[in-house]
């Protein structure tokens, strides 16, 4: 049987159009390739069953080939008179005369809607993040139907254009400006470019959230941030004070002395006016290059050294 188009869009035969277009818009929005857990197979697949099953004919001859089938109400039971009556006979209702046309109808009264607000991610590098950049971002916008102007009826049928929902989405390319030296996780406000708005209401806004990829030494976890800093091995041992220029400003790391590698620090930094705790690990790095008379230092310590680190090797 072909994907059964109902379960795809988490909806039953008996569902009303405002049902399966409200399904459609929040899978649409969830499964977009440009959203966090976007899936450009299951967006596909959500656009065919709505393409089907939001048109009145296509969905008919859906119904029929594969046998689904919308539930009747249930007939109506006569309550059976007590015994030793007689049947009641049932009053034929009151016949109802034809209404006169009104000579003066009343306009129906609209009422401007604003449109609702976008949000979407944008993933920038350290670089772009310190001296800006400019990003093209795919939206998925909800707009009027241009064809019924939201009517959703055109001559007594259904609108071709918007198969009766009296509205269409598509994408729309927008390029915006990223500004130097952001944060991680700022939300940029972009105004009027959100989904349209009804009856002369007002668009709503787009914002843009900031993801900064990380590198081998910096790595972004929501608000916090963890570093992987190099020291060199007489630092290790006899202890320092690292200073690090970062996308949050210059940092002071005290490293104790006879610190190992891999040790962990934690370091609380203000950022915008928000205190946020910074992550950090060391590992002891050896330069590239060595003078003679450091390699000669280092002789002088192999001599001195009385440490056999590896003893309890198969025990530790």
């Amino acid at each position: 049987m072909k994907n059964n188009y109902y379960e795809i869009l988490g909806v039953t035969p008996d569902s009303d159009m405002h049902e399966i277009k409200s399904a459609y818009r929040t899978l649409a929005r969830k499964f977009h390739p440009d959203m966090a857990q976007g899936n450009i197979n299951k967006f596909k697949e959500i656009n065919e069953a709505y393409e089907t099953l939001s048109n009145e004919r296509k969905r008919m001859q859906y119904n029929m080939l594969f046998g689904f089938y919308r539930s009747a109400p249930p007939p109506r039971r006569e309550t059976p008179p007590p015994r030793g009556e007689a049947p009641r006979q049932q009053t034929p209702p009151p016949r109802k005369e034809p209404e006169r046309p009104k000579t003066s109808p009343k306009k129906e009264k609209v009422t401007p809607q604003n449109g609702s607000d976008l949000t979407a991610e944008v993933s920038i590098t350290m670089s772009e993040a310190k001296y800006g950049t400019s990003k093209v971002v795919n939206i998925l916008h909800t707009e009027q139907c241009p064809k019924c102007k939201g009517r959703k009826f055109i001559n007594g049928s259904y609108c071709t254009e918007c198969n009766g929902t009296g509205e269409k989405t598509r994408q729309r390319k927008l390029t915006v400006k990223i500004p130097p030296n952001i944060k991680h996780e700022t939300k940029l406000r972009i105004k009027d470019e959100g989904n349209a708005g009804k009856n002369g209401g007002k668009n709503g806004d787009l914002y843009l959230v900031i993801k900064i990829e990380g590198n081998k030494n910096i790595r972004y976890d929501g608000q916090n941030v963890h570093y992987n800093v190099p020291i060199e091995p007489f630092e290790a041992v006899l202890g320092t004070t690292v200073s690090l220029k970062t996308l949050e400003g210059n940092i002071l790391i005290k490293i104790p002395p006879r610190t190992k590698a891999g040790q962990k620090f934690r370091v609380q930094q203000e950022v915008q006016g928000k205190v946020c705790e910074i992550f950090v690990t060391v590992h002891i790095e050896i330069p590239a290059y060595l003078s003679d008379d450091e390699i000669r230092l280092y002789d002088k310590l192999k001599k001195l050294s009385n440490t056999n680190l590896r003893e309890n090797f198969i025990n530790d």
